[in-house]
């Protein structure tokens, strides 16, 4: 029996961190965790209770109301994150949520608080996550560290078309603007910004596709537990 590992997959937004994280976890049998849904699931939960995200004392109360899971669709056979017992795997998609969700990530507490449940949901490996700090700051130790990148007017396509199937009215423009201000801030941020692991690999998807893409994946984990 193949040992059960962690793999940790970073990356700017829109370069197809969810499609192979997702992709694997399915051909692995693994657990997906979104690191991205639970920060948009507390931006949401933020939003809908008017949390002042900037006073600390009403972020620290909101995170005391905020629990997270993630349960397998039957159906579809995906993770989809639940926050307080409602499934909000659709609600966390919309453009407002979009918008501030690099902000409310960016809070030191909030930080804090996602970290501290990935560590606990990757306690029995076999998981795969993705997200920005994964490798240096949720699992530094994560035996297989993917980094992703990709051309950016592929990853403002991508992003276009994803956004426009659930709401028409939307612009390239918005989408192009939305990245950049989250590129900038992922990047900048105090805590845990975004930034490749000095053990990480690799994988630029700009000109393969999401085939050619889980299959270096998935010859990168047969190399690791064959060891």
């Amino acid at each position: 029996m193949n040992k059960k590992i962690i793999i940790a997959i970073d990356g700017f937004s829109s370069c197809g961190k969810s499609t192979l994280a997702k992709q694997l976890a399915k051909q692995l049998n693994y657990i997906y965790i979104d690191s991205g849904a639970m920060y948009r699931a507390i931006t949401l939960f933020f939003l809908r209770n008017h949390v002042n995200w900037e006073k600390e004392e009403e972020v620290k109360a909101a995170l005391k109301d905020i629990h997270l899971e993630f349960h397998s669709n039957a159906s579809t056979g995906e993770s989809e994150i639940y926050l307080n017992g409602e499934n909000v795997e659709y609600l966390i998609r919309d453009l407002i949520v979009a918008e501030k969700v690099s902000e409310i990530a960016a809070l030191k507490q909030v930080r804090s608080f996602a970290v501290q449940q990935q560590q606990q949901m990757g306690e029995k490996k076999g998981i795969v996550m993705d997200g920005r700090d994964i490798g240096t700051t949720v699992f530094p130790n994560a035996e297989l560290k993917i980094f992703m990148t990709a051309d950016n007017a592929v990853r403002v396509e991508r992003r276009f078309k994803e956004l426009f199937a659930k709401n028409p009215n939307i612009t390239i423009e918005e989408v192009k603007n939305n990245l950049e201000l989250r590129d900038y801030i992922d990047s900048h941020r105090e805590v845990s910004p975004l930034q490749q692991a000095a053990d990480a690999i690799v994988i630029d998807n700009t000109d393969i596709t999401p085939e050619e893409q889980l299959s270096r994946a998935l010859q990168l984990v047969a190399q690791i537990q064959s060891k």
